[in-house]
């Protein structure tokens, strides 16, 4: 963090305590993920919410840390709906691992003007994500499929 806020830190180790349970439930079916975070994950949110207003009466207004208070705050209902819904993850983590290469390549498809090069980049996209989510090396499938082309 970039300040050495005592207040900041017993945020953050509250919010650890709630990536703790998600770390024990992950792989876990919905049903399973929403009972166990039924009960520990929602005294926690109210522990965190309690905790982030009183802070927020006691520092600057102007401060870094009373504008992430605010913006979070603000967004409560977004930040614990997946305290009452087991598909939901707690972070987009995940999310953002899958499309870091896409991001990492954006300013080489910058080049790619054409609109048939976009769709092709697409269906590769397309087919990798979809082979690693299916737990396939996309890599050897991808050498399969091109051997079996060229017989």
């Amino acid at each position: 963090m970039a300040t050495k806020s005592p207040a900041a830190t017993q945020a953050l180790e509250i919010i650890a305590q709630l990536f703790a349970i998600e770390s024990e439930i992950s792989g876990k079916t919905p049903s399973e993920r929403l009972e166990a975070r039924q009960r520990p994950s929602a005294s926690i949110l109210a522990e965190l919410k309690a905790f982030l207003d009183a802070t927020l009466e006691e520092i600057s207004g102007k401060s870094d840390f009373a504008a992430a208070i605010r913006y979070a705050t603000s967004r409560r209902t977004a930040l614990t709906r997946y305290a009452d819904d087991g598909r939901l993850e707690m972070s987009k983590n995940a999310a953002e691992r899958a499309i870091r290469p896409l991001a990492l390549g954006r300013t080489n498809y910058l080049f790619v003007d054409l609109d048939e090069g976009r769709r092709r980049a697409a269906i590769m996209y397309t087919t990798i994500e979809t082979a690693r989510l299916n737990d396939i090396d996309p890599e050897a499938w991808l050498a399969d499929v091109i051997a079996r082309i060229a017989d």
